[in-house]
Parts: structure tokens; sequence; C-alpha cells
């Protein structure tokens, strides 16, 4: 067992609601807006706080979504906090039309992404989301990888002016961000170097890639993890680099392959310098029902699966 696999673990969850609470203490803008699910986002504080500043529509995303656009308008700045499969798969519409196109200053917050309800099965899990957004123009795309990044990331999507979705892991993840990372559109974080193949991953993959980093290394194999927390806009400086330096790409998510971070930089490397990939994530099926531990195993979004398509990249090259 790597010294990372034996760290500590942290709910990215609570990071994003004491950055949210701090932020509403120094801008009366901020406001959050919910579906019923106050608890499930850990705005319990946030209502103790500030009750007039909570907004709960209920059960019912599509108003949550307008509404936010409507406050945006009005010169608040809201963070829109709700389950990741129903905000995105209800609401898309709205996130098109009254946010992303609009370009209101709305903060989408998709809360227990990708496998996190493993055990409620295909309906809560939120795997298309990034292939949803991504495909909207005008909307950042926010990945974070650990608590620290998701301070950074709450910080940034207040600040910045623009639509952004923020997917808020529930899995819970050891840190991995380091003190003086970078955070803006188009800069990935380079976590570890290497010249053989490149590793690029988000969210609860990340600690993921750097385990099958150390892993590898004990073979002799070089391996560079980049952590892209943006994946739209995405670095095409680092992915290209990564195609032209080493021998090969794996990306890693937990969401399905069709459509998300697998997908654009397959697109950024086909279009610009061809080099061989492995993208891992959820094939195109709908996941089984289980706990989440059982079911990124189950799709090879293990370190073990990481490092064997990364030797598979290498036998095959």
């Amino acid at each position: 067992m790597t010294v990372l696999e034996q760290q500590a673990t942290f709910d990215c969850r609570q990071a994003f609601a004491e950055e949210l609470s701090a932020l509403a203490r120094q801008d009366e803008r901020i406001v959050a807006i919910c579906n019923d699910s106050v608890g499930s986002s850990n705005l319990v504080g946030f209502r103790e706080e500030f009750p007039d500043r909570l907004i709960n529509v209920g059960i019912a995303e599509q108003e949550l979504v307008g509404l936010a656009a409507g406050l945006a308008n009005a010169g608040k700045i809201p963070f829109v906090c709700a389950a990741a499969p129903f905000l995105t798969g209800r609401a898309l519409e709205q996130i098109k039309a009254d946010v992303a196109y609009s370009e209101a200053h709305v903060v989408l917050c998709g809360q227990s992404p990708g496998m996190a309800y493993g055990e409620l099965g295909p309906t809560h899990h939120s795997i298309e989301d990034l292939s949803w957004v991504r495909a909207v123009a005008n909307l950042d795309v926010i990945v974070p990888a650990d608590p620290a990044q998701t301070r950074l990331a709450v910080r940034w999507a207040a600040a910045s002016s623009r639509p952004s979705y923020l997917r808020i892991p529930r899995f819970k993840v050891p840190a991995v961000t380091p003190a003086d990372a970078p955070f803006e559109p188009r800069r990935a974080v380079l976590l570890r170097d290497g010249d053989d193949v490149t590793v690029i991953a988000i969210g609860s993959l990340t600690s993921r890639a750097l385990q099958a980093a150390d892993r590898l290394s004990a073979e002799g194999v070089s391996v560079r993890v980049l952590n892209m927390p943006f994946i739209e806009p995405l670095d095409l400086d680092a992915v290209l680099a990564a195609a032209r330096e080493t021998r090969g790409i794996v990306t890693a998510e937990e969401a399905t392959i069709s459509g998300g971070l697998g997908a654009a930089v397959a697109a950024a490397v086909v279009t610009n310098h061809p080099a061989p990939m492995r993208i891992l994530g959820v094939p195109r099926v709908f996941a089984p029902t289980g706990d989440t531990a059982f079911l990124l195993d189950h799709f090879g979004l293990s370190a073990d699966g990481i490092a064997e398509a990364v030797r598979s990249l290498l036998s095959h090259g």
C-alpha cells in the first residue's frame, strides 16, 4: 500500500459548504438555492446563519434554475445546489437557455455526481452530466479533485461573472492539490512529472491516478500525472505537450466515456497531434447497483485499472 493510499480522506461537500458560508459573510449578494436538498447539499449551517438567503424550491429543478437566472439578473450571485443527476437531467433546457445563453452569473453545483449514490442505482447515477454540460456553449465545467481545489473552485466561480457548473464530489478523497497549484481556466495541475505515459484525471480519479503512478514507478515506468480541474475550457497546451513528450495518454473520470474528459482530450489530440490513448470511464451502459467503491472497481476506475491501462498502451505502442 502506497503512502497516498494510507492518507486520510475528506468529503468535498463539507469544504464547499464552509467556503460558501465564508463568501456569504463577505458578500451579501451570495445566495443559495436548493431543491429540497438542504441536508445532502450540506447547507444546514448556511441556512442557520443566513435564513433569508437560502431558497428551497422543493423538488422542482426547472424552477430551481430559472429562479437562479432571475436572481442573477437582479444582481445576486446564486449558487444552485442539487443532486447532479437531477440538476442536469431535469433542467438542461433552463441551464442552456436561462443561464448559458443568457450569460447569467449562476453557479450550478452538481452534488454527489458520478456513482456516489451507488446503492440507489442507475436513476441516481450521474455519469452523463459532463457530456451534457460540455455540449452547452458558454458554460465553464469544473471538477475539483479534493477539498482544497473545491474551495478554490467556489471562490473562482463566485468572482468570475460567468455561468459555471461545479461537480462537487461525495466520495471521500485524500488531499492531492499542492498549496501553490494554479486554479484558472486552461490550466492543468502537474502533480507528477514523467516521460513514458501521461495520465490525465479529474475528481475522485485524481488520487487513484497518483496511486497508479506510484505502483508503476516500481516497475520502472515513468508516469506524468495531470489533474484537469477545468474540462471546459480545457488546457490544450498541457494536453498537446503530453501527446508530444510522452508515448501516450490515459484519461480517467467517474463518468461515461461518451462526451466527458476523455472525449475532450481525444478531440484535441486527434486534431492537433495524434497519439495513442486509453479512455477510462463508464462505457455506454447503465451502471449497476452497488456501493461506490465496488462500482469504481467494476469499471476499472481504480489504481490497478489505471496502471493496467498504462501497461496496455505501452505494450501496444
